[in-house]
């Protein structure tokens, strides 16, 4: 098994501005922390995604990770796509780390528009012209502008993260599901079903309450654009690593062998390159 979106900070060595003193994440999460929550579970592969350090960090946190464990088979590291002038300079110095995949800059949180700017739109094709991967992260009411962004994109590949954080505690489904079927009309897109856990009522989720979101994700995408990802250690916020590997079992269970294994293992290693 790949897990394609994992996380590891640590407040001691980075800077995290939206850590707040008072949540539980306000503490280390290091491999051995990953380790024991996955243990016995099957993970022969991780893809580390950014944490919104400092941005001057950026480079730091990359050549961190890429040192903490071999099971890190690639990373997705931050840099700023507004900054037209120092882009090239920091992607030279990211790609110089054999295990950075791709690129992330966080449009979750931004105001509407932020992802069509010019120079974000330039940042995006230049991430893809390196043969670079651009990790998607948005809140449901932010996907049309991420339909546009894709459809002006297309030579770089996307993948959108959590699958564009619906509105499941509201029980919303449009427009996100029109938006997800667009997103999904774009070949360039990909989407990765995690994160699930943490937009439900993460003191009394149930199963039912995510499978439509989830399906309607593998009915638009299909089986050969899903990655699995756990979003490790957020989702401990709503449950342990096998309580979300439980839903995509219980997602899964009516698949064949071949159409687990590409949502498993085989879509993240060729989205991310990692033959």
């Amino acid at each position: 098994m790949v897990d394609a979106h994992v996380h590891f900070w640590d407040p001691g060595n980075f800077h995290y501005d939206w850590l707040g003193a008072s949540t539980p994440l306000n503490r280390p999460f290091l491999m051995s922390d990953y380790s024991a929550a996955s243990a016995g579970l099957g993970v022969e592969k991780i893809i580390f995604v950014e944490c919104n350090c400092l941005p001057s960090e950026n480079v730091r946190e990359a050549d961190w990770v890429a040192r903490l464990d071999e099971r890190i088979a690639g990373s997705v590291a931050f840099a700023d796509l507004t900054d037209s002038i120092g882009l090239g300079a920091t992607l030279d110095r990211l790609q110089r780390l054999s295990t950075v995949r791709g690129i992330r800059h966080n449009i979750q949180g931004q105001a509407a528009g932020f992802c069509l700017q010019t120079a974000f739109v330039a940042g995006v094709r230049e991430v893809g012209r390196r043969g670079l991967t651009f990790d998607v992260c948005v809140t449901h009411d932010q996907l049309d502008d991420v339909v546009r962004l894709a459809r002006r994109c297309p030579d770089t590949r996307l993948v959108l993260d959590h699958c564009g954080k619906p509105a499941i505690r509201s029980v919303l489904l449009e427009p996100w599901q029109t938006h997800i079927a667009e997103l999904a009309g774009c070949e360039n897109v990909w989407c990765k079903i995690s994160g699930l856990l943490t937009e439900a009522d993460a003191t009394y989720w149930r199963e039912e309450e995510l499978l439509p979101y989830a399906e309607h994700v593998v009915h638009c995408f299909g089986t050969a654009r899903v990655l699995y990802g756990s979003d490790w250690p957020v989702l401990t916020l709503a449950g342990r690593y096998v309580d979300w590997l439980g839903f995509t079992r219980t997602l899964t269970a009516g698949w064949g062998a071949a159409d687990r294994r590409l949502f498993y293992h085989d879509n993240a290693t060729h989205f991310y390159g990692l033959e």
